[in-house]
């Protein structure tokens, strides 16, 4: 055939591929639920956003969602991270969407793209940009043009950048909802009547972005038509959409709760989650997305048994989705905060018994059958006969984490450490900045967010007959950000830190070396992230709001000197950081590094530096900073976020006593680690090691001892379970084979994992050996929990009989 004809063959079928309506997913909706391709769907999804991982973890992040049953991933678009400056943009590198969006597709999975541009999210300044911030005229969240103009900018961006991939699902692609907007119900009454007009234009551009399936606004009661309202919360089986055409969809069901700095560990049992979960179905509910699921199911290993109960009630969920949206419902309100609840379709029936009394357990007969519903619990009857799952009957493993120092390490006791100074002196000494102003800067306004550090800078003069002088004068400084250090005349006096949600706080010390004539004031205020909610939450200043005023006595009386109108010279960031980069393997300034001499430990403004080999394996390395104060950390160049162990958290307010299920979760439910800090290990990403060696940068800012910090790698240890019978029991040890049954038996075994002991009935058959031929060698088993397995017990006929197990990693 001639080469020409050939070519324009290949065109053809190009052409066809491309544009052919065939290949296209019609994704409408009615009252009940989405509709895809005409079939009425149930949709089970998990968050993962792109930019909290790298592009070589989301495959496996991506996996082990499907794997636990869900079929949808839903992530937000962080405006902050794609637009830095004004009109310049970044898809590279953890910030690639289209990337993220297309492993999705290949996975066979659907996406739900929650462009908003606001986001909240825990994410630095709700993932706005500060240039937004800073542009004339401005007013965010709210009718007005110049935001109005930027956030139609970037969402028509975003849009036009995902229609060119064809990633939209009305395009073939796996994107079957976006949303526009987020939790703007929470804020509407700060903004008034404009915030009202503001919704309705947010609908409206949404709309015209055309881009072939629904749009969603979450947590709005009052969106409009044709966007579909949705519910955020623990708990969402109450919510009811604000239209009749709109299926009841759950955004985020929160998984748990976010951590903060010098806060408790907060924790949501596998059985609450399950519960909340078979409630919104039980209810109507169709649609439902775990924010999130890495941290909620997948903490660099699945999180067990929150990942297994919860993958055992997506497949009975997945079971009987024709039943569940196109049946008939009927619900009885039995007695005691019991109800039943009956979907019907074509002679078949599926049935939810839910028991929300938080003490009580319940007998509920039923079809001629009794079943014994826990407290705070839903059982799931898929033929309306047989209990297939109850949310407080966890039949899933426990898995209990190892943590191993790094062996390629152990060649030397410890790290060898380098280390310099951060140069500051003449910037304490002198107050020369990179710009001045005759009053006290926002930090905002300063750094647009390139630091987390702004200096402040001014000169006093104080003379022999200053009305303030005194042997005992002060220093006082407000200030609205998290950290505030002082010096004067060269000399730091002390640094404070916010210890309240508000970082608002008052600095006061004692200034024992001011001089007659030119006093030099120097003062680095420092921020951990900017605020991301609340009402107007973009005009809460940050950095030195003042006053700044020296205190002097004269007499019994106190006399004020302020500083604020003075003349303050600014500049922006730490030299080392945004200069010199010292973490940075290209920077120009290796000399610096010091190896001689006695290495300083709780030293302010201090950089370490050290050499490693990477763990070997595959397990998820982790960096244990216990022994630093706070600072920030690299490894081979690569940030790996802001650490704080400094931070302790109260002595009070942490039960002794195993987290009871029962009842409604918040976020002073079940938390622990009092008197710790919240986070010490932090996680290294397998693609930033090399195989040779690598390189760990620490900036410490409040002074810290390195020696104790180590590399570790954490995997799977053991895995315990206490299933009931009945049940498949699926064992693993997360990409590992299994390498012994320590303990199994089938009957009614007694005590806790690790401490687990036979009971006074057992199966027939050995059931330690039974594991021991089935599971020891392979990374995953599955055990039939019966009498077929494990011979007929005796003395057990009138127990539920159980099956307890530990295996050995």
């Amino acid at each position: 055939m001639n080469y020409h004809v050939i070519t324009l063959l290949l065109a053809i079928i190009n052409l066809i591929s491309v544009s052919h309506p065939t290949l296209a997913t019609n994704v409408s909706h009615d009252g009940r639920s989405l509709i895809i391709n005409g079939e009425r769907k149930i949709i089970l999804s998990g968050a993962i956003h792109y930019p909290r991982s790298t592009p070589e973890m989301w495959p496996d992040l991506i996996k082990k969602a499907k794997q636990g049953g869900l079929d949808t991933i839903e992530t937000y678009v962080f405006w902050n991270v794609h637009e830095p400056i004004r009109r310049q943009y970044d898809f590279t590198g953890r910030n690639d969407l289209i990337r993220f969006i297309k492993v999705i597709q290949d996975a066979g999975l659907y996406a739900i793209l929650r462009i908003g541009p606001y986001a909240c999210a825990e994410w630095n300044y709700g993932g706005f940009p500060v240039w937004l911030h800073n542009l004339p005229g401005i007013e965010m969240r709210t009718a007005n043009n110049v935001f109005m103009d930027e956030m139609q900018n970037f969402t028509t961006f975003i849009v036009n950048k995902v229609k060119e991939e064809n990633l939209f699902a009305s395009q073939g692609g796996p994107i079957i909802l976006a949303q526009i907007e987020n939790e703007y119900d929470n804020v509407i009454s700060s903004y008034g009547d404009a915030g009202k007009l503001y919704v309705n234009w947010c609908a409206n551009m949404a709309v015209s972005q055309n881009i072939g399936v629904p749009w969603i606004m979450c947590l709005q009661k009052e969106a409009p038509q044709p966007i579909i309202n949705t519910c955020n919360g623990w708990y969402c089986h109450d919510f009811t959409p604000n239209n009749p055409n709109s299926p009841k969809m759950w955004t985020e069901n929160w998984t748990g709760w976010f951590k903060n700095w010098g806060g408790k560990l907060p924790h949501r049992t596998a059985e609450d989650i399950s519960y909340a979960v078979a409630r919104f179905f039980q209810t109507g509910g169709t649609v439902q997305n775990y924010y999130m699921f890495v941290t909620g199911f997948v903490i660099r290993n699945l999180n067990q048994p929150k990942w297994g109960h919860l993958k055992q009630l997506h497949s009975i969920l997945h079971s009987i989705e024709k039943v569940l949206t196109y049946g008939d419902v009927v619900t009885n309100d039995m007695d005691n905060s019991v109800t039943v609840t009956i979907y019907t379709n074509n002679n078949s029936s599926s049935c939810f018994i839910s028991n929300a009394n938080s003490t009580s357990d319940a007998t509920v007969t039923w079809g001629g059958h009794n079943f014994s519903v826990p407290a705070w619990s839903v059982s799931i009857l898929p033929d309306c006969k047989n209990e297939m799952y109850n949310t407080a009957k966890v039949n899933a493993q426990t898995s209990i984490m190892t943590r191993k120092s790094n062996e390629a390490n152990q060649e030397s006791s410890s790290l060898k450490w380098s280390w310099t100074k951060e140069k500051f002196n003449k910037i304490v000494k002198h107050g020369k900045g990179q710009f001045a102003k005759d009053f006290l800067l926002e930090q905002k306004a300063a750094t647009n967010d390139t630091s987390d550090y702004l200096w402040y800078m001014t000169s006093v003069n104080l003379d022999a007959d200053d009305i303030i002088w005194s042997d005992d004068m002060r220093i006082c400084v407000n200030t609205s950000a998290h950290v505030l250090h002082a010096y004067v005349n060269g000399h730091e006096i002390g640094y404070q830190y916010a210890k309240e949600d508000s970082f608002n706080f008052t600095f006061e010390r004692k200034v024992n070396n001011l001089k007659k004539g030119t006093n030099v004031i120097a003062l680095l205020s420092a921020t951990v992230g900017l605020k991301n909610y609340g009402g107007h939450y973009d005009m809460v200043p940050n950095g030195i709001t003042g006053p700044v005023n020296l205190l002097g006595k004269r007499g019994d009386e106190t006399v004020i000197k302020d500083l604020s109108s003075h003349v303050w010279s600014n500049s922006i960031g730490l030299r080392g950081i945004d200069h010199d980069m010292l973490f940075s393997e290209r920077s120009r300034y290796v000399n610096r590094w010091k190896t001689s001499g006695n290495l300083p430990i709780n030293t302010q403004m201090t950089w370490y530096k050290t050499t490693f080999k990477a763990p070997s394996g595959n397990d998820p390395v982790v960096v244990d900073l216990t022994g630093m104060g706070k600072g920030m950390a690299w490894v081979n160049g690569m940030s790996i976020g802001r650490y704080w162990p400094s931070f302790v958290t109260d002595e009070d307010g942490c039960s002794l006593e195993p987290c009871d299920y029962r009842g409604k979760y918040d976020n002073n439910k079940c938390v622990s680690n009092c008197g710790k800090p919240i986070q010490t290990e932090y996680h290294v990403p397998r693609s930033f090691l090399k195989d040779d060696g690598n390189t760990l940068v620490l900036f410490e800012e409040f002074g810290g001892n390195p020696s104790q910090v180590n590399f570790k790698t954490i995997s799977v240890g053991k895995a315990c379970a206490n299933a009931y019978e009945g049940n498949t029991l699926e064992l693993t040890c997360d990409g590992r084979p299994i390498s012994a049954v320590k303990f199994a038996s089938f009957g009614d075994p007694l005590g806790v994992c690790g401490a687990f002991k036979k009971g006074f009935c057992e199966g027939a058959n050995n059931a330690q050996d039974i594991l021991t031929k089935v599971c020891v060698g392979q990374e995953t088993c599955l055990v039939d929990i019966s009498e077929k397995t494990f011979g007929a017990t005796l003395g057990c006929e009138a127990k539920v009989k159980r099956f307890a197990v530990e295996i050995v990693c």
